[in-house]
């Protein structure tokens, strides 16, 4: 490969990801929540009831801020803060109903959203689309966590 190729690739991906994440925005904005309090839901759906410190690693937030975005989110019935039940010192926060409804109407926007887009791509095209962001998100993880170590 050239140094042309690794060029030409990260800016694609990274034009990709610009256009994903507008979309997301516009699809987001016809929801009462904001774009971090989407990463947050996003986080608790796929991770189960995290502490605050938890979810401020995760996020990249200073914990003030993750605590005030779950302050919001708690007056939005979005989430709860819970006693964990081996550790009563130790808060949880955990994904409400209506943060799980909120969730999954956003992400069936935005798969809609990606399957129009890819209705114009043969069936060839698709399958290897999604081998080659697996294949590079799976080694990807794997050089993270060899270098982690």
């Amino acid at each position: 490969m050239t140094h042309e190729q690794i060029e030409d690739i990260e800016r694609s991906l990274r034009r990709v990801a610009d256009m994903v994440k507008q979309k997301g925005r516009v699809i987001l904005s016809q929801f009462p929540i904001t774009p971090p309090q989407f990463v947050a839901l996003q986080w608790l759906k796929e991770k189960g009831d995290m502490t605050i410190g938890e979810l401020s690693t995760s996020m990249y937030l200073a914990f003030s801020t993750t605590t005030d975005l779950i302050d919001r989110m708690e007056k939005s019935e979005l989430v709860a803060r819970v006693k964990d039940a081996n550790d009563r010192r130790v808060v949880r926060i955990h994904l409400l109903e209506k943060g799980k409804t909120i969730i999954h109407e956003v992400i069936v926007k935005r798969q809609d959203y990606l399957e129009d887009i890819l209705a114009d791509f043969s069936q060839d095209q698709v399958d290897t689309l999604e081998k080659s962001l697996n294949l590079l998100q799976d080694h990807m993880k794997t050089v993270k966590n060899k270098k982690s170590t």
